[in-house]
């Protein structure tokens, strides 16, 4: 007679998962709270750089693929320490191959992963779950920053590029169809569920940052300064395709980041962001020799104090709060930083009444809206066991989960 029994390693892995649903539970809701709070730091942060830029603009000085290509090099200062910990390694006490075997980023474990540890046998961890949980090692972390150097310096370039040939609000309001892309998207890579009420705050989102741009190009302008681009004709389908440009390249790249790395504590975030600079550094230039010989941005070093002053205050911020933000969409969603990053325009109205220049009743109408549709999406988002897919009509763990490991299989496509 035949003894020998079948192993039941999914049943196992569902109890097991089950057995530890609250602390994971408890766990997420607290590191997604920290997102938020990182979230409106990085709020404050840019819209401080917007006033900056603003000022940079008004002072005559108007050079975008500049000013963006400064931001970004400056994210390379956060090599110098990976370097030093590097040489440091080689040359005091460890061995190459001790360094090359604690290259990956690995922090301190929780009390919750700590535990998970001691719970999970060799015999029931999933070859797809052991791979996406691995560090990355430097060579991966390299190539990423590679990947999302090139969609972050288009993101940000096309949008101050838009300026030059649109209005204000039609950049504005083309740009904020981010939220519009990084839902579908994200939906796609299955890292964002599709229900009513996210489609519903991204676009009652959208709603409010179309009555604030409005309101704001109805208003009389005074005379546009000389700026860099105000030699180029007025061109409003090139500046919306850009503006749009913009705002699908931002959804990819906060999504591909999402996808990849799935947790901070998978990656060195100061080697990553360290890289980003580099690339930049070595790749883009030639972009900036085009735009001179061809006249759209013939190269000027700035020519006032006060410009240098306002493109390295820029430049801070961009290091600081860029890292900070990368953190806050690890912690939440994509689609949590892309609605919520709207939050600069409430907040720039309320900057805008401390420097004594009153809104209208139309821009406090948006403000709010926008405020309305962050809180309806940040209460959706924090019940995350609760959401259903409106698509397959339930989370899309368990529509994973039911089909056979599908989502595990096309992650672990991705990390190779």
């Amino acid at each position: 007679m035949d003894t020998e029994t079948t192993p039941l390693p999914r049943a196992s892995s569902r109890g097991k998962s089950h057995s530890r649903l609250r602390p994971h539970a408890a766990a997420s809701r607290r590191d997604y709270l920290v997102g938020i709070l990182l979230l409106l730091v990085v709020v404050v942060l840019w819209t401080s750089s917007n006033f900056v830029t603003q000022d940079l603009f008004e002072d005559g000085y108007e050079k975008p693929f500049l000013v963006t290509y400064l931001n970004t090099s400056a994210f390379s200062l956060y090599l110098v320490p990976y370097v030093f910990r590097r040489f440091y390694a080689q040359n005091y006490g460890k061995t190459a191959r001790e360094y090359s075997h604690h290259d990956g980023y690995e922090p301190l474990l929780t009390d919750v992963d700590a535990a998970e540890s001691l719970a999970v046998t060799g015999s029931e961890v999933d070859v797809g779950d052991d791979v996406l949980s691995k560090p990355l090692t430097t060579r991966e972390t390299a190539n990423l920053a590679a990947v999302f150097c090139l969609l972050w310096f288009i993101a940000n370039w096309t949008v101050n590029a838009a300026l030059g040939y649109t209005s204000v609000a039609s950049a504005t309001i083309l740009s904020s169809m981010s939220g519009f892309f990084t839902l579908g998207i994200g939906r796609i890579f299955r890292v964002e569920s599709l229900t009513i009420v996210k489609i519903s705050a991204v676009f009652t989102s959208f709603v409010g940052v179309v009555l604030v741009s409005l309101s704001d190009s109805s208003q009389s302008e005074p005379s546009t300064p000389s700026t860099g681009t105000s030699h180029l004709p007025s061109l409003p389908l090139v500046g919306d395709a850009l503006a749009l440009f913009s705002a699908l390249f931002y959804a990819l790249y906060v999504t591909l980041l999402k996808v990849r790395i799935r947790s901070e504590e998978r990656i060195d975030m100061q080697v990553f962001f360290g890289f980003v600079g580099l690339f930049n550094i070595l790749a883009c230039w030639p972009i900036g020799v085009v735009l001179h010989l061809t006249g759209i941005e013939p190269f000027q070093l700035p020519y006032t104090g006060k410009a240098v002053v306002a493109i390295l205050i820029n430049m801070a911020i961009t290091l600081s709060s860029d890292y900070i933000y990368v953190i806050a969409m690890l912690k939440t969603t994509p689609l949590v930083v892309t609605v919520g990053l709207s939050l600069t325009m409430p907040l720039a109205v309320l900057g805008d009444f401390l420097l004594g220049r009153p809104a209208r009743a139309q821009v406090m109408v948006g403000a709010l809206v926008v405020i309305f549709s962050f809180l309806a999406l940040g209460l959706e988002d924090s019940r995350n066991s609760d959401e259903k897919d409106l698509i397959v009509g339930a989370r899309l763990d368990q529509e994973a989960g039911g089909a056979g490991v599908r989502l595990e299989e096309e992650e672990v496509s991705l990390v190779g």
